[in-house]
């Protein structure tokens, strides 16, 4: 008979080819992860991983029985959610990675109420705008801007109509000028951030579906969009924010939009989660919850 965290810690190690990271993300010690490979090893009497001091793989029998060990560990665990009440559903740890303005700023909250609904569950947040790899990084799900192009993941539309914007603070304006045409804000201080490893300083804008590409520069660079967020509001430039970041600010009158008849590009928030098996109780109700409070924000 296999135990339900034996099969677990061995999906995990072999997706981060790691004992201690799978350790480390389980909160427990390495050597309990070692035992559990052991156990399954002598159940099965093959090796499961080939070992050396600087790095870990799947053995190819253990290539072979990956399949197997998930198709039993989602057995176990639809057979565990037929039992439990609603209640037990939404327990354990949720680990979630989302950008870190939109995290901070609107999502924190939205997470902060839905703990206190569900007090037996734990969550573990990870704030960054880097590109998180569902399947590596210890994650259940990703908040994540942009179209999904890859059909390897489930992706729930969020925010499908989300787009950017040019703002800036009614100091900067009233220091510099409202910019009137796209030539204007080429000649503008732009606050700028890194996007997939490199500076986003073109920015997309339309009207009456005339598409345009204006180029910006600027004194500051971050590969932190809540930076650019702080920076903008302090009067340090303008900037090109998703509106659901820059929605607060834009209601509260710490930012204002610039050039408003022309659109921005379209920048869809979604839901990211490795396998459509992992949408469990708590995923769904996060994802209703995140949702809801996103169609509260478009101005």
């Amino acid at each position: 008979m296999f135990r339900l965290e034996d099969l677990s810690l061995f999906v995990r190690a072999a997706a981060l080819n790691s004992f201690s990271d799978a350790a480390r993300e389980a909160g427990i010690p390495p050597a309990q992860v070692s035992s559990a490979i052991k156990r399954l090893e002598t159940a099965l009497n093959v090796r499961l991983f080939a070992r050396s001091t600087r790095s870990l793989r799947l053995t190819v029998e253990g290539e072979a029985w990956l399949p197997y060990a998930l198709q039993m560990l989602d057995a176990l665990q639809n057979g565990l959610q037929k039992i439990h009440t609603p209640d037990d559903e939404v327990r354990g740890t949720l680990q979630i990675a989302v950008p870190s303005d939109l995290g901070r700023n609107l999502l924190l909250n939205v997470f902060r109420r839905f703990r206190e609904r569900h007090p037996a569950l734990r969550l573990r947040i990870l704030f960054s705008d880097h590109l998180t790899d569902v399947f590596k990084d210890p994650v259940d799900v990703a908040f994540r801007y942009g179209e999904n192009h890859d059909a390897s993941f489930v992706s729930l539309p969020v925010a499908p109509d989300n787009r950017r914007v040019v703002v800036a603070s009614p100091d900067w304006i009233a220091r510099h000028g409202e910019p009137q045409t796209l030539a204007d804000l080429e000649k503008c201080n732009a606050l700028t951030y890194v996007l997939r490893g490199r500076a986003f300083d073109r920015w997309p804008l339309s009207q009456d579906g005339v598409e345009y590409s204006v180029q910006v520069s600027g004194s500051i660079t971050s590969d932190d969009a809540e930076v650019i967020r702080r920076l903008a509001i302090a009067g340090e430039g303008v900037a090109f924010k998703s509106m659901l970041d820059a929605c607060d600010d834009l209601r509260e009158g710490r930012l204002k939009v610039l050039l408003p008849q022309y659109q921005g590009d379209v920048v869809p928030l979604n839901m990211i989660c490795p396998h459509r098996k992992q949408l469990s109780a708590a995923v769904r109700l996060l994802y209703e919850a995140v949702k809801a409070e996103c169609a509260t924000k478009q101005l």
